[in-house]
């Protein structure tokens, strides 16, 4: 295939693929309506309908043996969701208000998929033992949204946490969806359009596939970044928009419900038929940021009962580095568990940081706020964690991890400081891998020296409340 015939494909399969997918989002929608699906599991299917492209684009590649392609375009995807349909709606629209229960349920749903993704991705399970765990996930999410509660198995309690939670979430999706009634002509039009959808997505796929090939760009930057972005563009469109018509649920439900199904029929039933090959760190690092993000994300919303305009540039400012993660990845930089330790580091200070409550006030340090210490110290631990896992086994820097809590102490809150001290605590077990020294006696002992100091500061932040009450 000629360089300007790919480059056709690629614009051309592109732009049906996504206009044919809202089509194919309409008539199924109209089919579920006259199915008797609620509105949540109409919201499902609308998700379903707007993954294909990404769906099959992803199928296509692990068919054609590009693993790194196939496993970019769904968790690749899945980040994007993520930074466009959430972090975005946020920027847009001010703020997403959501309802803590809606957070749960389906933070909850999203969290077991991404963590069944991580273990198969690093190759802990099979890709057949992790699609059997994510099958049941979502069989159990659909009978709740169904309202089928399981007969007598569930705790009355429960039943009713249950109930309540899908019924706030259907009073935004039914004013969001409301879609007519479906008739035989619904059914054949949402047929043809899948149709159109698949093989316009593999043109599309194909295409890049080629034009990569050609241009040499590495596949994990074709599939997790170029493929992922353009197949989810469709997503991304219409959670914008139900976002600045305040249609928060609708929103989150888009985002969420369309990353399980990516992992699911994108990735995990692929890796059965076919395979995924062996887990690789490229693999690993994009399916790292979509876990890590997917959960910083829900802590925001759940805190705040949405998520506001803040949280969305710092998901957007998130997503900005995980490109540029995965273009270094790409282009030469070595990618191993240390560097990804890193990343998430990172990612969890800047996410304790700013999502810690009680920031308010002053400190023990004069004229430093309590917020600005306790950023201080999470940033200078995590930068800490970076170095080491960078240095490798040349250096080891497990011991200055005490930065963290000796900054959090100053805070004068003895909560903050714990935390803090178990988030060191935490980092300097992970470090024990890429220093080379993973359960040894000097390990054990830089992990004890690092406690120490953790616990002597969390006791002394107690005497110094005490004090000052």
């Amino acid at each position: 295939m000629s360089v300007g015939l790919a480059l056709a494909g690629f614009l051309g399969g592109a732009t049906v693929s996504l206009m044919t997918s809202f089509v194919l989002v309409a008539r199924l929608e109209r089919v579920g309506e006259r199915l008797g699906l609620s509105e949540a599991l109409l919201g499902v299917v609308a998700a379903l309908a707007a993954d294909a492209p990404e769906i099959t684009a992803a199928f296509t590649a692990i068919a054609h043996h590009q693993q790194r392609i196939g496993a970019g375009v769904v968790i690749g995807s899945n980040v994007f969701n993520l930074a466009a349909l959430l972090g975005l709606g946020a920027l847009v629209a001010g703020r997403i208000g959501l309802h803590r229960k809606v957070v749960i349920l389906g933070g909850a749903v999203a969290m077991a998929i991404a963590a069944v993704c991580l273990a198969v991705v690093l190759g802990v399970l099979p890709a057949l033992a992790g699609l059997v765990l994510a099958l049941v996930v979502l069989a159990l999410y659909l009978l709740v949204l169904s309202h089928e509660w399981l007969g007598g198995l569930l705790p009355p309690r429960l039943v009713r946490w249950l109930q309540s939670a899908v019924s706030e979430e259907e009073v935004e999706l039914e004013a969001a969806i409301r879609p007519a009634r479906g008739t035989w002509k619904d059914t054949m039009i949402a047929a043809a359009s899948l149709v159109v959808v698949v093989a316009a997505s593999v043109t599309m796929e194909r295409s890049a596939s080629v034009l990569g090939g050609r241009y040499a760009v590495p596949e994990i930057v074709v599939g997790g970044l170029v493929l992922a972005a353009v197949t989810s563009l469709p997503n991304a469109v219409a959670a914008v928009y139900l976002a600045a018509r305040g249609r928060g649920a609708a929103t989150l439900s888009t985002a969420l419900n369309s990353n399980t199904l990516n992992v699911v029929a994108g990735l995990l039933l692929p890796g059965v038929m076919i395979g995924l090959g062996r887990p690789s760190g490229q693999a690993l690092l994009v399916t790292g940021w979509y876990a890590g993000l997917t959960a910083v994300v829900l802590a925001f919303a759940y805190r705040d009962h949405g998520l506001r305009r803040n949280v969305g540039i710092l998901v957007i400012a998130a997503y900005a580095a995980f490109t540029a993660s995965v273009l270094a990845s790409g282009y030469g930089v070595p990618v191993s568990p240390a560097m990804i330790a890193g990343y998430g580091a990172m990612a969890a200070v800047v996410g304790i940081g700013l999502a810690s409550r009680s920031l308010s006030g002053e400190s023990l340090l004069p004229g430093w706020s309590v917020r600005r210490l306790l950023i201080l110290g999470l940033s200078l631990s995590g930068l800490v964690a970076v170095v080491d896992a960078a240095l490798g086994r040349r250096v080891v820097l497990i011991g200055l991890l005490i930065v963290g809590p000796c900054c959090a102490l100053l805070t004068g809150r003895w909560i903050l400081t714990c935390l803090t001290g178990l988030w060191v605590i935490a980092l300097a077990v992970v470090l024990g891998v890429p220093d080379g020294i993973f359960g040894t006696p000097t390990h054990l002992a830089f992990l004890g020296g690092v406690a120490v100091v953790a616990l002597a500061s969390t006791i002394a932040a107690v005497a110094v409340r005490n004090a000052r009450t």
